[in-house]
């Protein structure tokens, strides 16, 4: 029976509690993975500080170069990060490839940040108190981050705390998704290999009753969490006056107007939507199309979805598979029927297969059906015609959400209208919201969180601002 151990103060470290994963797809035992308890999460904390004393004094130089001896090595590795993906997450294979692609990007990324990340010049003798006197600013790192990774992106949205972390300076403690901890612990091993301090990254599977006690500790300098709004919201008012970053996910609009390039707009919504069967936290989930292309771009959308290749992750050839878990799926097919109930239509799917649920289309819905007003993480989508944009920009609007929008227009007004009213981190003109380059912000507004992803960006939340005034 395989077995995996944290990495605990740069060693392998098995516990006396362990959990299970499972193939989603198969019900395939994968593997029993260590669970740290207090004794270990201790000598992970204690690690962690002491790793953060040895980042902070290591030249950029050594650091870039642990950054990119970790991309390489994961390029080496890459079809075992894609089957690793693949197998824990129930992800297409075509997908886990293009994730650890990211990864791979998302390294070299921030060594190169780190050869260049400083301050600036700060004038001073703007007043006349400042005069024969300069400024500048120096980019200091926090300490010890504790990273919350969710089981979506096993590999990236790790990449995505772990190498600004280290950019930086810092020392990073991961607790991965209990659904999906062997990747996260495969990038462990891969790191240790890196030359960089070993316990500057550590790889500690916990339970949830564990992290109010970690995120508390005073060694702990700053949270970055994933996951759900409820969750992220919770953990922020019990960290008090503790940085945190959140990114909480959403239900992603997409807004078509008449002058829209059609054909691009179907293709890019149709894989916006169902992509890892929705389980994206900038998934397609409502689309406003005017009016006058309602008809003929549903039928290319229904006819799309249906059309999708359903079967084994492994297999090269399939489009979409089962979703983490059955429960996933009952709530999906709850939604949906809550929606129908109230007076909904099904244009496509709404059927569920154990832990497979059809790509969903739904019409004819209201603004507080769950499917609507919540994040559906699932690969449902609404579809309603609207008279105008702009009455497409208000029901993108209205909901308590704000991470990306997509908008297809070739109206340079509309376009403009669009990036000045969308209550949204990120705008995206002629393509999904599922688009996301790694080294953008990333990041969102309202309840989708707030402080930004994005290698760059992810630095200037993990780091501080120290101000130096002298004599010229």
């Amino acid at each position: 029976m395989d077995r995996r151990k944290s990495l605990i103060a740069g060693q392998c470290t098995d516990s006396d509690e362990e959990f299970a994963v499972n193939n989603p797809y198969n019900g395939q035992h994968l593997a029993d993975v260590a669970n740290a308890g207090s004794e270990l999460i201790e000598r992970s904390l204690a690690a962690a500080r002491s790793a953060a004393d040895k980042m902070r004094s290591l030249p950029r130089f050594q650091i870039a170069k642990g950054l990119r001896a970790i991309s390489a090595r994961i390029e080496e590795r890459k079809e075992d990060f894609t089957r690793s993906i693949a197998l824990e997450s129930a992800k297409p294979v075509i997908c886990a490839r293009g994730e650890v692609d990211r990864a791979i990007a998302t390294f070299s990324w921030a060594a190169g940040e780190a050869e260049r990340y400083a301050g600036e010049t700060v004038p001073i003798d703007v007043q006349a108190s400042g005069r024969s006197k300069w400024g500048r600013t120096i980019r200091v790192p926090r300490g010890v981050i504790y990273g919350v990774t969710p089981f979506n992106f096993p590999l990236n949205l790790v990449a995505h705390k772990v190498a600004p972390a280290l950019a930086t300076g810092n020392a990073i403690i991961i607790k991965p998704s209990p659904r999906t901890p062997l990747t996260s612990l495969l990038l462990g091993e891969v790191f240790l290999e890196s030359g960089l301090p070993s316990a500057a990254l550590q790889i500690v599977p916990t339970d949830v009753a564990n992290v109010l006690r970690i995120v508390n500790d005073d060694r702990v300098a700053m949270i970055s969490f994933t996951g759900s709004a409820a969750v992220g919201w919770e953990l922020k008012n019990n960290v008090g006056k503790k940085p945190i970053a959140l990114e909480l996910g959403g239900n992603a609009p997409v807004i078509i107007d008449e002058s829209a390039d059609l054909e691009r707009s179907l293709s890019r919504t149709l894989l916006g939507s169902f992509a890892y069967s929705g389980q994206v936290c900038i998934s397609v989930q409502r689309v406003y199309i005017h009016c006058s292309n309602f008809e003929e771009w549903i039928s290319g959308f229904v006819s799309g979805a249906e059309a999708l290749k359903r079967g084994d992750p492994l297999d090269e050839k399939t489009q979409i598979s089962v979703m983490i878990d059955q429960a996933a799926a009952e709530r999906a097919e709850a939604w949906t029927n809550e929606a129908v109930d109230n007076g909904a239509k099904i244009l496509s799917g709404g059927k569920r297969d154990r832990s497979f649920f059809e790509p969903t289309i739904l019409t004819n819905t209201d603004p507080e059906m769950l499917v609507v007003a919540e994040e559906v993480f699932a690969p449902i989508v609404v579809v309603e015609k609207v008279g105008s944009f702009e009455e497409g920009l208000d029901a993108a609007n209205n909901s308590k959400y704000g991470l990306q929008a997509g908008v297809f227009s070739n109206d340079q007004d509309n376009i403009n209208l669009a990036i000045e009213r969308l209550e949204y981190g990120g705008i995206i003109i002629n393509d999904a919201p599922i688009f996301r380059v790694d080294n953008m912000p990333y990041g969102g507004m309202k309840e989708s969180g707030f402080g930004r992803e994005g290698v760059r960006y992810a630095m200037d939340e993990m780091t501080e601002i120290k101000l130096v005034v002298q004599d010229s």
